[in-house]
């Protein structure tokens, strides 16, 4: 069975995307999955055991210099591509307008969100076999009823598989580990304060482990450099693409994130850890993994989903966002030992 998956942005929706692909190939003897994805994440999709083809496309940039694209031929060739095969089922599990127009350029029946399960609605009316997939789930968990809906299977019970292939067995933390903590991220009001950062590299460096912190800009970059510069087993890495991150990510044995895609792709490594939810909604979005666990505030405000902090009252004073003082160091530090007994 050939099936071409939509699914191009962003890290977190690419990720959240791969245990529905493991239930297909096991269900589905044979199965081949082709992906369109965004050119910055197509060695991750090309990870999975079931994806045959990666066509790598780059929307966000093509929409910005249009004719630039076109007279290249980077389009042309992108679309021929694309309408190379006659596929089984064509599944867009973005629900979005720009990937409903990728995906009435292919051939085959197109599966999706019907109107009322997608994001934006008006991305069903391509479809050939909408799906209704209800809303206030999981991702991991809507994008698995999608793909068990769509190619006829069960779905299964069992915790999600991202399906990346480890060879490391994670050590406990009852001897000398090495760890990665993925401060980095969006919005202001998801950063875990710094000041806790420090306690807790320092709780880990105290044990005998060793903490690696990775970056993706400048700033993330000088705060690495402040969170390593006390501790000898502390280790800011060099810049990685996605791709060697991945491959040091299913070599470490745990892991604390806040609210950032690399949290997503820690627990999709098969590392056990911590991810940190302050103003945002770990029912929604939280990681799932085998042995990954999501930590979320226990705020009167949280979670508010907001950019920028609007508390005013008392709970919480000194500590920026406030609704990070529920999570101090020393309690995310014992959650994280006892996932990794």
């Amino acid at each position: 069975m050939r099936v071409l998956l939509i699914k191009t942005s962003s890290m977190g929706d690419v990720i959240h995307t791969l245990p529905a692909l493991t239930d297909a190939k096991a269900a589905i003897p044979g199965l081949q999955v082709d992906w369109v994805v965004e050119e910055g994440f197509a060695d991750l999709a090309r990870r999975h055991p079931a994806v045959n083809q990666v066509f790598p496309c780059a929307l966000r940039r093509w929409r910005k210099h249009p004719f630039k694209a076109r007279r290249s031929g980077e389009w042309d060739a992108f679309k021929s591509a694309l309408q190379a095969t006659q596929y089984d089922a064509v599944i867009d599990a973005q629900g979005l307008i720009k990937s409903a127009f990728i995906a009435r350029l292919a051939r085959g029946p197109k599966f999706g969100l019907d109107k009322y399960s997608a994001r934006e609605g008006l991305s069903a009316r391509v479809l050939d076999h909408p799906q209704a997939v209800a809303k206030g789930q999981h991702a991991i968990l809507r994008v698995r009823q999608l793909f068990a809906q769509s190619l006829g299977y069960a779905l299964p019970a069992g915790a999600p598989d991202a399906g990346l292939p480890r060879e490391h067995v994670p050590a406990s933390l009852s001897q000398p580990a090495t760890l990665v903590f993925c401060h980095g991220t969006t919005w202001g009001t998801k950063h875990y304060p710094e000041v806790f950062w420090q306690q807790l590299v320092g709780l880990a460096c105290a044990d005998g482990h060793r903490v690696y912190l990775p970056w993706g800009n400048d700033d993330e970059k000088a705060r690495a450099d402040r969170l390593a510069a006390d501790f000898a087993s502390a280790e800011v890495l060099p810049k990685m693409d996605l791709d060697a991150l991945t491959d040091k990510l299913l070599s470490w044995d745990a892991f604390v994130a806040v609210d950032t895609g690399l949290a997503h792709l820690a627990a999709a490594a098969g590392l056990p850890g911590i991810a940190l939810y302050g103003p945002t909604d770990p029912v929604l979005t939280g990681v799932l993994g085998l042995r990954a666990k999501s930590l979320a505030a226990d705020f009167p405000c949280a979670p508010c989903v907001q950019e920028r902090c609007t508390y005013r009252g008392e709970l919480g004073k000194g500590v920026s966002p406030p609704c990070f003082s529920t999570l101090k160091p020393h309690f995310v530090w014992q959650r994280l030992r006892e996932l990794c007994i």
